[in-house]
């Protein structure tokens, strides 16, 4: 039976989702655990019984620690990467990559570089509705699509910009953004991974509930490579904190989902509408927590297949299924609807 990969990770805020991923994950050992804070960091060492470290040069020098988890300051990922890269260890990076994409393409570089394997944090992505959802669209059941939107109604106390752990949200500098960057990043690559390459987007951005550096509202538009135009809305000063909606029109079907939950599936090559029966008592009527007012409540259970993904790829030799080509074109989105909103402007993605 193969020996059990060691992983790390840094950042023990939302890294200690990554800490109950890890254990939960067949193939995969928590060994280590690195934080500045010493209090969390002891903490969440003596739950999982793994090595503590409170310097990132320490934790790089563990022999057995194989795969670093990134979670630290969305700012410092491609930093923290490119380190970890050169010290021959593999890496799962939160979201976002990091906030640039220069920066993510250096990282990808290092990566490629020293031989090392680098996972992007998408675990919506893992959700069964999602691959569905994509699916149908791939398959071209769904026809061409006319519209893809995503809404990101969700709620931030202003407590959660304060304090040793979060004075760096809110800042573009650090967090590259506020609900867009931080909150919306997940819905955005959902929408492209639906729906393909945004060309060019407009936009306009506010800051309305908070004393934070960066917006706290944003609303696009969003041109596809596919022809299709869609919206774009994030904000976190939408009390209590609504769920995330997508809706897909095409010229064949239409489906609209929250978080989880399926609300309408008609595609027009359903005759008899079997599958719609079997998609609504299926992902009609799901539980489970959502970040929409607390960012602790998401599901772990996405970041366990990521981590089961990148134990099997290190074993395989391949690549990861959610690699750093693929996490990039979301921070180019949000980055393209910032810079659309500074200039009153439609901006082309990728150009110069």
């Amino acid at each position: 039976m193969p020996r059990d990969i060691g992983f790390a990770v840094i950042g023990l805020g939302m890294g200690t989702h990554h800490c109950k991923s890890i254990e939960g994950a067949d193939g995969a050992h928590l060994v280590a655990v690195c934080d500045q804070d010493e209090d969390r960091l002891h903490l969440v060492a003596e739950e999982y019984e793994c090595r503590a470290y409170d310097r990132l040069d320490d934790l790089l020098k563990d022999d057995e620690v194989s795969v670093i988890n990134i979670a630290t300051p969305s700012g410092t990922h491609a930093q923290v990467g490119m380190a970890s890269a050169r010290a021959g260890k593999h890496l799962i990076v939160e979201k976002p990559a990091d906030i640039r994409v220069d920066r993510i393409d250096a990282l990808a570089a290092a990566g490629r570089e020293h031989g090392v394997k680098i996972a992007g944090i998408f675990q919506a992505r893992c959700h069964p509705l999602n691959i569905r959802i994509r699916e149908a669209v791939q398959s071209g059941r769904v026809g061409q699509l006319v519209g893809v939107h995503g809404t990101v109604p969700w709620y931030r106390e202003d407590s959660y910009y304060r304090g040793p752990h979060g004075s760096w949200k809110g800042t573009w500098a650090m967090d590259g953004g506020g609900s867009l960057m931080n909150q919306g990043i997940h819905t955005v690559d959902l929408l492209q991974w639906f729906g393909g390459r945004v060309e060019a987007v407009m936009g306009m951005y506010g800051k309305l509930g908070h004393d934070i550096e960066t917006e706290d509202q944003t609303v696009a538009l969003l041109r596809y490579a596919s022809g299709a135009i869609g919206t774009l809305y994030s904000t976190t000063c939408s009390y209590p904190g609504y769920d995330q909606r997508i809706t897909l029109f095409g010229m064949e079907g239409s489906i609209i989902k929250e978080e989880g939950t399926l609300v309408s599936w008609k595609l027009a090559a359903d005759e008899g509408g079997r599958e719609e029966e079997e998609m609504m008592q299926r992902y009609g009527r799901l539980g489970g927590g959502t970040g929409a007012a607390d960012p602790m409540a998401v599901s772990a259970d996405g970041h366990t297949r990521i981590i089961a993904d990148m134990v099997q790829a290190i074993r395989d030799d391949r690549d990861p299924e959610i690699g750093l080509d693929s996490a990039r074109h979301s921070v180019e989105i949000i980055n393209a609807v910032y810079e659309a909103a500074r200039g009153g402007r439609e901006v082309t993605l990728g150009a110069s």
